[in-house]
Parts: structure tokens; C-alpha cells; sequence
């Protein structure tokens, strides 16, 4: 019996996505129930880069294989995900559960500047958006996109922000190392002048459908695909 087939196993009867320690573990405990077999002594101390191969082997199996679902790793951790197409006929099934509204492009941008600037001090991040973002870092907070993770050794000892296992989640990347090529978000976001700063705009409201992150990693506004016009953004214009 193969590696890879064992890992499937434990993904499909887990509950919850599982990480490499978890599968390792669980690798290891079989020993209890399973006295004396030589296949599981001999994959009690199988080595991290010996399950992500067979883990990656899987996943390009099930992706040859045009399945309804995939193997996905996401926040450092596996599980098998549905493909997009029959999200339709899940929605029937399962219900169309409330979800939080998207974020504004101003939560968007400033997400990306903790992204790629991390760990970064709410000052920072001012200086290089030019406005205030105190609404809009407390919204990211509360979302769980962010958290405080220790002090900057300057005067005042200011926290300093980073980006959490639900960023990654909610993007569908499996680590940071993931992130988009930062050159264009640079350009657009990082690299220009700083101005005064100004009111919040973070909590502006702009339709969940106008929003995405481009796969350059910078930020667009896409078409409205309802008859709704989109609201415009409330936020200042800074000089470039």
C-alpha cells in the first residue's frame, strides 16, 4: 500500500483540513492500533518532505483526473476542495449560508501593504497610504485577517501588525511565499509619495463584485455584473 493512498484516507475521513504535524502524528499513532505490522512501523518516522511529495503526487493525480474536487493545500494545511463549477448544485443542497460583506479597496490595499510589509507598524502603513486607517485596520482585526504580533523597538514601542492563518484562508494561498509578484503592487501602492493624511475611507462601501486582487498582485475594479450601479469610493485622492 502506497503513502499517498493512506494520506487520502486520513483527508477524506477528516473533518478539517489537516497539517503536516497532524498527519505525522496520526502516522505515528497507528503503531497503537496495529501491533506488529511491518507497513505501519515502517511509515511511524516518515520525514516531512516524504509526505509533501506524496501529498503533491495526489493532488496532480486528482487534477489529471478531472475530478469534481481537488487536493488543496491552504494555510499550510490539506483538504479536499470542490472545483468551482458545481458550486451551483452544493448551494442547493447545503443552503447559501449569510456571508461577511467583501472588503472595501481601501481595506484591500491596506491589506496588501501589511502583506508584502510585514510586520509593519499602523503608522507605517499611514505613511505609505497617505490617510488615516484606523476604521480600516480595526475592520481587519475584527476579520481576522490580522493581528498584533509584538512590539517595533522605537520610541513609543508601537505595535507592530502581520497578516494570520485566515489571510491565507481567505485568499486560498498556501503561505506567503505564495503571495503574487509584489512588483506591480509596489508601484501602484508602496512606491508612491506619501501624502497628509486624511480621513478614513476604510469603511467605504463598494459592491462585493467590483473587487478583486489581480494575479500581478495589485488591486482592480472589475465590471458590475448587476444592473446596480457600483457606489463610489468615499476615499481621498493622494498625489502621485
Amino acid at each position: 500500500m502506497e503513502l499517498k493512498f493512506i494520506l487520502e484516507a486520513l483527508l477524506f475521513s477528516a473533518q478539517k483540513p489537516l497539517s503536516i504535524k497532524e498527519i505525522r502524528d496520526a502516522l505515528a499513532g497507528a503503531v497503537e492500533h496495529a501491533e506488529g505490522n511491518e507497513l505501519v512501523l515502517a511509515l511511524k518516522k516518515t520525514r516531512e518532505p516524504e509526505i509533501i511529495a506524496a501529498l503533491e503526487q495526489l493532488a496532480q493525480e486528482h487534477e489529471t483526473a478531472a475530478r469534481s474536487y481537488r487536493l488543496a493545500c491552504i494555510a499550510g494545511s490539506w483538504q479536499f476542495v470542490t472545483q468551482p463549477d458545481f458550486a451551483p448544485w452544493l448551494k442547493a443542497l447545503v443552503g447559501v449560508k449569510a456571508r461577511p460583506p467583501r472588503l472595501s479597496q481601501a481595506a484591500l490595499e491596506t491589506l496588501a501593504i501589511i502583506s508584502y510589509r510585514q510586520p509593519i507598524t499602523r503608522a507605517e502603513v499611514e505613511q505609505i497610504r497617505g490617510v488615516n486607517v484606523d476604521g480600516t485596520m480595526q475592520t481587519l482585526l475584527e476579520r481576522g485577517l490580522v493581528e498584533q504580533c509584538g512590539r517595533a523597538e522605537v520610541v513609543g514601542r508601537p505595535s507592530l501588525y502581520s497578516t494570520t492563518p485566515q489571510f491565507l484562508e481567505y485568499f486560498g494561498l498556501r503561505s506567503l511565499e505564495d503571495l503574487p509578484a509584489a512588483d506591480e503592487l509596489r508601484r501602484i501602492v508602496i512606491e508612491r509619495p506619501a501624502a497628509p493624511l486624511t480621513a478614513d475611507p476604510g469603511l467605504a462601501t463598494v459592491p462585493p463584485d467590483q473587487l478583486q486582487m489581480t494575479a500581478e498582485g495589485g488591486l482592480e475594479k472589475v465590471e458590475a455584473t448587476e444592473s446596480t450601479a457600483p457606489a463610489e469610493s468615499t476615499e481621498t485622492s493622494k498625489p502621485v
